[in-house]
């Protein structure tokens, strides 16, 4: 293991929960205002998922007044406060970039049911 990769490590956060793309995720995001600071919520579907270390990103979408807003947060970073899984969404896609096409209740998707 390079250096790179060893101070990496160190820099990766260990409190997230495991989630893929179709979960419907909660997102606390630490927000800078003037010299305030306070937390706003983003509450959508994850499309979207990289995974490359410390340099990992996931992407939620969701709709806000008729349009949809997507957004990409690094996953490690000190301004995602937290990161709550409301939903298992059952899908056969890693990409859910077709999702940005569809509305209504044809943009849905199914939830994993419990056995």
């Amino acid at each position: 293991m390079n250096i790179v990769d060893r101070i990496g490590m160190e820099q990766m956060r260990k409190d997230i929960p495991v989630f893929k793309a179709g979960d419907t995720l909660k997102v606390h995001v630490r927000i800078t205002e003037g010299d305030k600071q306070r937390i706003q919520l983003f509450q959508g579907v994850c499309i979207a998922r990289h995974n490359k270390g410390a340099g990992s990103s996931f992407m939620v979408r969701k709709v806000s007044n008729g349009v949809g807003v997507e957004r990409v947060f690094p996953l490690h970073a000190p301004t995602v406060e937290k990161i709550e899984v409301l939903t298992i969404g059952r899908v056969r896609r890693a990409k859910l970039y077709y999702l940005r096409n569809l509305q209504g209740k044809a943009a849905r998707i199914r939830e994993l049911r419990k056995k």
